[in-house]
């Protein structure tokens, strides 16, 4: 790898412009195809196979308004006073307009509903009064009923009693008048008048009973009637008990909570849309009214870079500057990481229409991509330098130093992106999707450093060094390419005292370790509206929420039941009100409102409004006991929302989390085994990386969970840790923690190998490496500090978890830890058993061999001669004056 990045160097040098314009042409395609074919970033975190986003999937088949994506909007007055009707008709309007947008489905009025909601009691209590009128007119009716049948009773019996006295009448008058020849007829005809009038009262105590009996009926429909009644009133008494702690205007009627439907869900309504929306919200003028979008409106990509970014880029530059001395060499990084970051987050981009990415993706390849490509191109330059003052000529500089510090490059480089593409094996999509970019963003900024950086210094000649050093290698002085170390008066290295040495190791061991404690107590999670930039419309409308509704308003949960087949209407609304009743009766429960039954009856929807905000711990217990306590008749309950969506994706994540930690370490011991050749060392780098990492999460727990220096970094809200931090902080630390083990490491190697005894091997190996280590974190600290101050809550705590990582890993790390403990354990830190000595590959990474192929030293002005490229070249190489066994003359700078 080095002989072919040598002559790549090379090529580079001879014909810049080929290179430039090749970095040119792909930087154009890459904008090209972000400008064509670039799609929206999801604003939302979300992982397929949830249990939130598997109900959320069976609510869109079963409840088709469910599919529909919202968000609130808060109204209140400026003075506290009550919204007067002129404001209310206003909002109206105001909503009104909002709902002939084309990508609004509808809006939802909070006076309108807050009227229903009174046009509800006023029925029940209509209702409570008809029933009761009912129920008196029933109950006189029953009465006079029963009189009605008494006097019809009586009637009958006199009727009857008659009736024989009649027919006795007729049987004695047929008996007497036999003798003179009477006949029935005769007797009849004497009677008639009589029977006409007990038949007429017959005739009258039929229709009486019939009158009775239609009443009967009458009644028996009034009492049915009255019976559903009560029913009915029953299931609207217990809506409106349920309903009586959701309100969608304060009880002092100066804030109210309206709502945005869109037409598509969230996560595919576009940005511009979106912001459509949210600005004619801001820009609508109700007298005395402020109107705040929430959260879920305002949800806008955030900006790549911006002024805090700038600054830190700014002070980036000024660490070049100091460390290079030139500012046409200090620009060359910068110029490297913009292109690399061009190309690499601009192709990234061009495939956002294919894939579902989320706005922190892009942000995170803009992190890496500047990060690791001012520090890579610096590590070539920084070599170049020393080798032109050492008298080389330019063109072979540019070789050997893409050659020798390329090779450390890309050895660097892989680890990084290897640690970035192993996010997949996490199984979550949008972080998988993350470690590619990032991924893609680095091993594109390796590519730019080894070859666009080549073509830049051949342009810029010998303007790669200060005026001071230019005139010294006019004059012939010969700067020695490797730096010396103190030596005590026989010349032998000052070696770190071996007391300093058990102190140092105690001192960093037990700093980290106390830093590292909060991790212990840290909770994941996603920031919610109350994290937002104080003053901006989220963060004022999650407050209001919070203040006048209560903080459970900012975080209401979707909770759906199984209902058994075969049930009519009323039967389901019961069953329905039954799980609503039982939900509220549950801790940390503030309300629990009907919302829905799906067409065939199959499933009820309730929507719950929490006690607790939605990063709260007791909502997040109420979750998952919903998700485990039965219905009151043993039905099965299902939990949704974005509360419920943070809390499965938390979970999600934090189980991952072992696994990438577990693959991560076994990768970083397999690496350094392979690169170092010993035990020790590997197991000194993995245990310094795991302290590292896990001090800078106990510092991301004390600021932003605990809120401690919150007023620092401008964290008003602390909460949970931000779910994805953990794993991605891993994944990028430990690549980076790779690279300054390299750097340091590989010059105690390459010292001892070459027969140093082992301490003052780490003495001298961290003498040519901590320049370039230090050089590179601060430029790190730098680019990753600027985004600790970003506007978005999702960037800032990134950027602050990479900053103080790189702090740690690099100035605790490696150059305290490790190398104490290097001297503490002597030539012990390079044993390696002899059997896996022979099968282990022989990996150059500082391409040692080439340097033994091109020295890079000259004895002065004779030493050098014209070079074509406008520079100088060695006539013959000078070695190092001999200093005995110590000496080292393939030692790297």
């Amino acid at each position: 790898m080095a002989q072919l990045l040598h002559r790549l160097g090379l090529g580079a040098a001879r014909r810049p412009l080929l290179a430039i314009l090749a970095w040119a042409l792909a930087l154009a395609l890459a904008i090209g195809g972000f400008l064509a074919f670039s799609g929206t970033l999801s604003t939302t975190i979300t992982i397929p196979g949830t249990p939130t986003s598997q109900l959320t999937e069976k609510l869109q088949d079963e409840f088709p308004e469910a599919a529909h994506g919202s968000g609130e909007v808060v109204f209140t007055t400026t003075d506290g006073s009550a919204f007067t009707p002129q404001q209310r008709r206003e909002i109206a309007d105001v909503l009104e307009d909002v709902t002939a947008m084309e990508s609004v489905h509808d809006t939802r009025d909070p006076f309108a509903l807050e009227q229903q909601r009174a046009d509800g009691e006023e029925e029940l209590t209509t209702g409570r009064a008809e029933l009761k009128k009912n129920k008196e007119k029933i109950s006189s009716g029953e009465k006079e009923l029963e009189t009605a049948k008494e006097e019809l009773e009586t009637s009958r019996t006199e009727l009857e009693e008659a009736q024989r006295t009649l027919d006795a009448a007729k049987e004695e008058a047929l008996e007497q008048g036999a003798a003179a020849g009477l006949t029935q007829a005769d007797v009849d005809a004497q009677f008639e008048t009589q029977q006409d009038q007990l038949d007429a009262g017959f005739d009258e105590l039929e229709k009486g009973e019939k009158e009775i009996e239609k009443n009967e009926k009458e009644l028996a429909e009034g009492r049915k009637k009255i019976k559903d009644g009560e029913a009915d009133l029953e299931t609207g008494e217990r809506t409106l008990e349920l309903t009586d702690g959701y309100r969608s205007v304060s009880e002092d009627e100066s804030t109210a909570v309206g709502a945005v439907v869109f037409t598509d869900p969230l996560i595919d309504v576009e940005a511009d849309q979106m912001k459509a929306v949210s600005e004619a919200l801001e820009q609508a003028d109700v007298d005395g009214v402020q109107i705040h979008p929430s959260q879920a409106i305002n949800a806008t990509v955030p900006s790549i870079v911006g002024p805090a970014e700038i600054i830190g880029l700014a002070v980036a530059a000024v660490v070049l500057i100091i460390m290079l001395g030139s500012f046409v060499a200090a620009g060359l990084p910068l110029l490297n990481a913009l292109v690399g970051v061009g190309v690499g987050v601009s192709g990234a981009l061009a495939f956002s229409s294919l894939v579902q990415m989320n706005s922190v993706t892009p942000v995170l390849g803009v992190m890496l991509g500047l990060a690791v490509g001012i520090d890579y191109a610096l590590f070539i330059i920084n070599r170049h330098r020393q080798q032109l003052k050492a008298g080389l000529g330019v063109r072979e500089s540019i070789a050997l130093a893409d050659g020798t510090a390329g090779n450390a490059v890309i050895f660097a480089g892989l680890t990084v992106v290897i640690a970035l593409a192993a996010l997949n094996v996490t199984g979550i999509p949008f972080l998988g999707l993350m470690g590619t970019v990032g991924a893609v963003c680095v091993a594109v900024a390796v590519l730019v450093a080894v070859t666009l950086t080549p073509a830049l210094l051949s342009l810029i000649g010998e303007r790669a060094l200060s005026k001071k050093e230019r005139a010294a290698r006019a004059a012939g002085e010969v700067h020695d390419l490797h730096a010396s170390v103190s030596r005590r008066p026989d010349g032998s290295v000052k070696t770190l005292s071996t007391p300093r040495a058990v102190l140092t190791a105690l001192l960093a061991t037990a700093a980290l370790v106390v830093i590292a404690l909060p991790f212990g107590s840290m909770r994941l999670g996603l920031p919610d509206g109350g994290s937002q930039p104080i003053g901006s419309d989220s963060q004022r409308a999650y407050e209001l929420m919070d203040e006048r509704f209560g903080p459970g308003y900012n975080g209401p949960l979707v909770v759906t039941a199984d209902l058994p087949a075969g049930l009519d209407e009323n039967a389901a609304t019961s069953r329905q009100l039954d799980i609503a009743e039982s939900i509220a009766r549950m801790p940390h429960v503030e309300a629990a409102v009907p919302a829905a039954v799906n067409e065939d009856r199959s499933i009820a929807m309730v929507q719950v409004i929490p006690e607790t905000g939605p990063n709260a711990i007791e909502t997040e217990q109420l979750v998952h006991e919903l998700r485990t306590t039965p219905g009151p008749d043993g039905e099965h309950l299902d939990v949704a929302g974005m509360t419920s969506g943070f809390i499965d994706v938390s979970e999600k994540l934090s189980d991952a989390l072992p696994l990438y930690l577990g693959l991560v370490v076994g990768l970083s011991l397999l690496i350094m085994v392979v690169v170092f050749r010993s035990l020790l060392v590997p197991l000194i780098a993995t245990g310094g990386f795991m302290l590292s990492v896990f001090a800078a999460m106990g510092a991301v727990v004390a600021v932003y969970q605990w809120g401690w220096l919150a007023q620092v970094f401008g964290v008003h809200a602390p909460g949970p840790v931000l779910s994805f931090l953990p794993t991605i902080m891993i994944g990028i630390l430990f690549g980076l923690a790779m690279d300054y083990q390299l750097f340091i490491a590989s010059g105690m190697r390459e010292a001892y190998a070459h027969g140093a005894p082992a301490r003052a091997a780490v003495r001298m190996g961290l003498r040519t490496g901590r320049s370039v280590v230090i050089a590179a974190a601060i430029i790190m600290v730098s680019v990753f500090g600027g985004f600790i101050f970003s506007h978005d809550t999702m960037i800032r705590p990134i950027g602050f978890g990479l900053t103080i990582g790189i702090l740690f890993d690099a100035f605790v790390v490696r150059l305290l830890l490790m190398p104490a403990l290097m001297h503490l354990l002597g030539a012990s830190a390079w044993w390696l058993p002899s059997w896996l000595d022979r099968i282990l590959p022989d990996v150059d990474v500082e391409g040692s061999q080439l340097e033994r192929e091109h020295p890079t030293s000259g004895s002065g002005a004779s030493a050098v001669e014209s070079d074509p490229a406008g520079g100088h070249r060695p006539r013959r190489p000078t070695p190092i004056p001999a200093r005995g066994p110590a000496d080292i003359s393939y030692l790297r700078h």
